[in-house]
């Protein structure tokens, strides 16, 4: 078994917490964070399951950074 080291980020939206991972396209929710955490390791779980050699891009110091947009 290898083991891969993975960044995830959980925040709130609505009344439910999202987590979701940073180096692959996997996320989740639950209605804490911890419920949340639990159904993105899972969610993991399946998504590395059928594959041999996972292709995870590295994060390096992930910062949340704020940004205005305006929209026509």
């Amino acid at each position: 078994m290898r083991k891969i080291d993975l960044k995830n980020v959980v925040w709130k939206e609505g009344k439910y917490y999202v987590a979701q991972c940073l180096n692959v396209d996997v996320s989740s929710f639950g209605k804490n964070k911890k419920e949340a955490l639990a159904a993105l390791d899972e969610a993991l779980g399946l998504y590395f399951e059928d594959r041999s050699v996972p292709k995870v891009t590295k994060i390096e110091k992930p910062e949340l950074v704020k940004m205005s947009i305006c929209r026509a």
